[in-house]
């Protein structure tokens, strides 16, 4: 059952990508995991931002919060930078197993070819 007047009802065109996204061959049937994970995705980040847009007008220290709030839940990856910087740190206080140590090893190289000469 689909209530089309709740708040968070993603607009027709939007689904319709979202089938598109989701088939992953032209002639299947969209894979409905694909199709429940977009639609989760979208959903959850409506509903985020709705929250950090109630913050923002409630609250005297609002725009900072809804920032906080934004970060917390919706965290940008690390950088390759901070990544080899962590991978350093690991090498050097001994955290690694093998494995561990080769991945590290191959994202300091990454880091570092990424710089200008």
């Amino acid at each position: 059952m689909t209530d089309n007047n709740h708040p968070i009802t993603p607009p027709p065109d939007l689904i319709e990508d979202w089938v598109e996204i989701a088939k992953p061959l032209p002639q299947r049937p969209p894979n409905p995991g694909e199709l429940a994970a977009l639609a989760a995705r979208w959903g959850a980040d409506q509903e985020l931002e709705a929250c950090c847009e109630w913050i923002y007008k409630l609250m005297d220290r609002g725009l900072e919060w809804s920032m906080d709030l934004r970060a917390a839940r919706r965290p940008r990856p690390p950088s390759l930078k901070e990544q080899a910087l962590g991978a350093l740190y690991a090498i050097a206080t001994g955290a690694d197993d093998t494995r561990e140590f080769h991945q590290d090893l191959e994202t300091i190289k990454q880091a570092l070819e990424s710089l200008p000469d």
